[in-house]
């Protein structure tokens, strides 16, 4: 069964400008909590109280989720899809080149391009950011990542409870016969090619085992989405414009079930003034400072992980 989010579960197109910067939160001073009655209030403060009042949120909720796209990636060299020169989609038209019809139609002008993905993707590594996620999980702070990137680069850095709702360049496909092949596998079959299509046995051209513009997403993995968003207390919103459906309902649907969303991005999005927090800086940068503040960060960060450890699996105290 394929399962949506507020319609049609096909992958559209991602059409939000980027420019904004700022940080923003509804908080209180008198209050040792946040309190989702401010919401309607949105100061702008300095990100050094932003990540502290953060971190106060990530240590009270009892489940954290993370949501990231294609922002979290571009420290380790990786292109966005929409900045102005230097996104993906400002050089190619994406209906052309990343959509189910053109694999179909030419597969040869398919992996052309993106054979060049696959080239591109190789040799980047996890950047810090991917990094502080793993910190949050170990220290039980973060129940699971959801991602829409491809790069496995969070299952690199070490993330263990990993959700990628867009599928991952691990693996190609072959549509008629079913066989699934690994990335190096993949890659030879592509070098060896004369048209440069990775082939599958039965001599048909592969996909990558990503999901293309007019596919649905995998039924399996965004019902795993649907159920983190709902049942978190709050969820991280990182590198993500928030404008791609049907991921970009993963946030409202926390928000409808009495959760709170924190947003992590340099671009605006729609979900900006619905945030309890926002942070429009340096995704590194930002996320080393709620590490800073949760106390994860340097010498003391395996001390304080097993302190948090010790706290979570202590027997209960006898009456």
């Amino acid at each position: 069964m394929l399962v949506g989010l507020g319609g049609d579960a096909r992958v559209g197109l991602d059409v939000c400008g980027e420019g904004l910067d700022h940080t923003c939160a509804a908080y209180s001073p008198t209050l040792p909590r946040f309190d989702v009655r401010l919401r309607g209030v949105r100061p702008v403060i300095d990100s050094a109280s932003a990540a502290g009042r953060l971190a106060a949120l990530i240590e009270q909720a009892n489940s954290v989720v993370a949501l990231t796209g294609a922002g979290i990636s571009v420290p380790s060299g990786i292109p966005d899809f929409r900045s102005p020169g230097t996104g993906l989609w400002s050089k190619v038209n994406p209906m052309e080149v990343a959509h189910i019809d053109a694999f179909r139609r030419d597969p040869v002008s398919f992996w052309s391009f993106y054979g060049q993905r696959f080239q591109t993707l190789d040799d980047k590594q996890p950047n810090p950011a991917h990094a502080a996620l793993v910190s949050l999980e170990r220290a039980g702070l973060l129940d699971a990542v959801i991602t829409q990137n491809i790069d496995r680069l969070h299952a690199r850095a070490g993330t263990e409870k990993l959700v990628e709702v867009h599928g991952s360049i691990a693996q190609s496909v072959c549509l008629v016969c079913g066989v699934r092949y690994e990335l190096q596998d993949v890659r030879a079959r592509l070098e060896g090619d004369a048209d440069g299509v990775p082939r599958c046995e039965c001599g048909k051209p592969l996909k990558p085992g990503v999901v293309l513009f007019g596919e649905y997403l995998p039924a399996e993995a965004i019902a795993r989405a649907q159920e983190l968003a709902a049942g978190a207390e709050l969820m991280l919103c990182i590198g993500s414009s928030l404008e791609v459906y049907p991921v970009a309902g993963l946030p409202e649907t926390t928000l409808a079930a009495g959760g709170q969303i924190a947003i992590l991005t340099q671009g605006p999005t729609p979900l900006d003034r619905r945030a309890v927090v926002r942070l429009g800086g340096d995704v590194v940068e930002e996320l080393e400072a709620v590490l800073a503040a949760l106390g994860l960060a340097g010498a003391a960060a395996p001390a304080r992980v097993a302190a948090r450890r010790a706290t979570q699996t202590a027997p209960p105290l006898e009456p």
